[in-house]
């Protein structure tokens, strides 16, 4: 795998007729948006999404019905209909997006796009985290039966920073003109949406990225979606390529998150009891941000977690050494053998609390309060992280390791719903 500098044959970003909400057929863009289907993860969250409006994207996305091919053919028959009726329609002419998203603190751009499709091998798309096959078969199913990609995964790469040149210069250029839509979420970010159509622009934005690789910031399980779809293709065609946001993160910066572990079926105390003499363990005060506070001073010295679900806080760090000795491989990037995500799937999931990695056991979730008020309700314990640096994970995906599924949450994430992609117009 290519590890730095310019690739043989980098990125390929190519325009297409975008599926877009017609706006005086809904009550607002923002009512219609949703974020990424995984981060809508609480029922309430679902249907405080679903009732916002009757054409919201969620309906696609998380479609719901007795049986998983219910689902899919629902999602697929909704698209349709929409489209019938002149809910969503295809831009006229195939065009590179602009998306610009910001709020009183973040500015972010990037190009929206189909982008060819390639292994990690090729050194061209880098993947940081496993995924899970029950999940990327649904997600296949939905694209495959819809024949659309209903939400572009967020892709980064790093430019030449200074003056912007290539496709940052291109997005300077098209943000002072008047955008194709704008709309503010009920987060506070405001959207705004341009076409590039110039060919001299796409042709800029071509030679600039050909000299890039990028890393998946936001969509492994759909990135490994799109391969899988491709593999089972005769001939060339629209399956080999998929709607992504691309962004540069040497102009725009994205913000690492952790994603929280939900222990289902395991109570805060019984997850105590097992960890004497194996971690440290301490009651840390209350509330959240404070609890958070003590995570961040602990994990800067090393492998730290919060235990949350019983109403108090405990904060589990100092790993015995021949625990990690034990469970965690050796034949991996000391990088690797020492994030957190490993030590808890290594060292606390398989071999302290014996807790298979699948969705009736374990549940990861994006937003902190939800993941405590959840375990609370359920009587059981969540698992709260503290986020790993950017640099991290792309020297790894550089090196070829993936990390544990689920390790960090990029963003902010593009809004889903405001352009999607159906393969029958490419």
């Amino acid at each position: 795998m290519k590890t730095s500098g310019p690739v043989d044959q980098g990125l390929r970003l190519i325009p297409f007729r975008g599926l877009r909400y017609v706006p005086e057929r809904v009550g607002s863009l923002a009512a219609v948006t949703s974020p990424p289907y995984d981060v809508v993860v609480r029922p309430d969250g679902l249907h405080h999404l679903e009732s916002a409006d009757p054409h919201n994207i969620v309906r696609l996305i998380l479609p719901q019905a007795d049986t998983a091919r219910d689902r899919h053919r629902q999602a697929a028959d909704t698209l349709d209909r929409w489209l019938a009726e002149g809910v969503i329609a295809p831009d006229p002419d195939p065009v590179l997006y602009v998306y610009e998203q910001r709020n009183d603190e973040i500015l972010q751009r990037g190009l929206i796009g189909a982008l060819a499709l390639s292994p990690a091998t090729e050194g061209i798309v880098l993947p940081h985290e496993d995924v899970m096959d029950d999940v990327v078969a649904d997600r296949a199913e939905l694209m495959r039966t819809t024949g659309a990609h209903l939400e572009p995964l967020l892709l980064t790469y790093r430019g030449d920073g200074g003056t912007p040149t290539g496709a940052g210069a291109v997005i300077d250029r098209t943000v002072l003109r008047e955008p194709l839509l704008a709309t503010t979420t009920e987060d506070g970010f405001r959207h705004r949406l341009w076409a590039v159509t110039d060919p001299s622009d796409r042709r800029e934005i071509e030679t600039d990225l050909a000299r890039h690789q990028a890393l998946i910031a936001d969509g492994h399980h759909r990135w490994a979606t799109y391969l899988r779809l491709q593999r089972e293709q005769t001939a060339p065609g629209p399956w080999d390529y998929g709607l992504v946001l691309l962004v540069d993160t040497v102009r725009h910066p994205l913000q690492v998150r952790a994603i929280h572990r939900l222990l289902r079926g395991l109570p805060v105390s019984r997850a105590l009891k097992t960890l004497t003499g194996h971690f440290r363990v301490q009651r840390v005060e209350g509330p959240l941000p404070r609890a958070l506070d003590a995570l961040a001073e602990a994990a800067a010295a090393g492998n730290a977690f919060l235990l949350a679900g019983d109403g108090g806080f405990h904060l589990v760090d100092r790993p015995d050494p021949a625990l990690l000795a034990r469970t965690v491989r050796a034949d991996r990037p000391d990088a690797w053998r020492t994030l957190d995500a490993t030590v808890l799937h290594s060292a606390l999931l398989d071999e302290v609390w014996r807790i298979p990695d699948a969705p009736e056991h374990i549940g990861y979730i994006h937003d902190t309060a939800a993941a405590v008020e959840q375990a609370e309700r359920l009587d059981a314990t969540a698992v709260l992280m503290h986020p790993v640096r950017e640099e991290v994970v792309r020297d790894l995906a550089r090196q070829g390791v993936t990390m544990p599924r689920k390790s960090t949450s990029f963003g902010p994430k593009p809004a889903t719903g405001l352009v999607m992609r159906s393969l029958a117009l490419d």
